[in-house]
C-alpha cells in the first residue's frame, strides 16, 4: 500500500493516563484494544462510510477507525453540539477550527474524509521530512502529526514525545491493529 502496511507499524500501545479513560488502571495494548472494543458499537456504526473513504483515499479504514475512536471515542466524548477539545474540535474525527475549516455534518461522510484528507497531508509533511522513513514509518509519524502537527516530530523513537498523553500514535495504531480484526 502507499500508506504503508499496519502490520508493520510498531506499537507500544497506550499511556497509563490514557488507559484509565474508562476507569480501568491499565496501559500499552492491553489499554488500547480495550478502549478501542468499549467503542466498536460505535465505530461500526460508520464503517460503510469509512470503507468508502479509505477506498477513495487508500488509507487503511483500521487507522481511520482508529483515530475517530481516539479523538471522540466514536462520538460518545462529544458535547451536545457535537463539538470536542473546550468547543475547538469538531465532529468524530476532532478536526480543529483554528487551523481548518469544517465540512460536512458533525457524523458524515464528508466529516470522515476531510479528517483522512488531513492525515494524507501530514503523510506527505513527514515523508519529505524525513525521507528515509519507510511507508510504515511516515505513516506512524503522520498519525503523530494529525495531533500535533509535524513540526513537532523529530525522530521516529520520539514520535509521541509531544502528542496528547504522550502515546497518541502507539494507541491508534494498537487500536487500529485491533479494528482489523473486526473487519476494518
Amino acid at each position: 500500500a502507499s500508506y504503508g502496511n499496519l502490520n508493520e507499524i510498531p506499537t507500544t500501545g497506550a499511556s497509563l493516563e490514557t488507559g484509565r479513560q474508562d476507569g480501568q488502571n491499565i496501559s500499552g495494548i492491553t489499554a488500547s484494544e480495550t478502549l478501542a472494543e468499549n467503542d466498536l458499537q460505535r465505530v461500526n456504526l460508520y464503517k460503510s462510510k469509512i470503507k468508502s473513504v479509505s477506498k477513495g483515499t487508500g488509507v487503511d479504514a483500521a487507522i481511520i477507525a482508529a483515530i475517530m475512536s481516539r479523538e471522540s471515542r466514536a462520538g460518545n466524548a462529544l458535547d451536545s453540539h457535537n463539538w470536542g477539545d473546550h468547543g475547538n474540535a469538531f465532529g468524530l474525527m476532532q478536526i480543529d477550527k483554528r487551523w481548518h475549516s469544517p465540512r460536512g455534518a458533525w457524523n458524515s461522510e464528508e466529516h470522515i474524509l476531510q479528517a483522512t484528507e488531513i492525515l494524507c497531508s501530514m503523510y506527505s509533511s513527514i515523508r519529505q521530512k524525513f525521507p528515509s522513513w519507510s511507508a510504515s514509518q511516515v505513516m506512524k509519524g503522520a498519525i503523530a502529526a494529525y495531533n500535533m502537527g509535524p513540526g513537532n516530530i523529530h525522530s521516529f523513537d520520539s514520535i509521541d514525545s509531544c502528542t496528547t498523553g504522550k502515546d497518541y500514535s502507539n494507541d491508534v495504531v494498537a487500536r487500529a491493529k485491533f479494528y482489523k480484526r473486526y473487519g476494518f
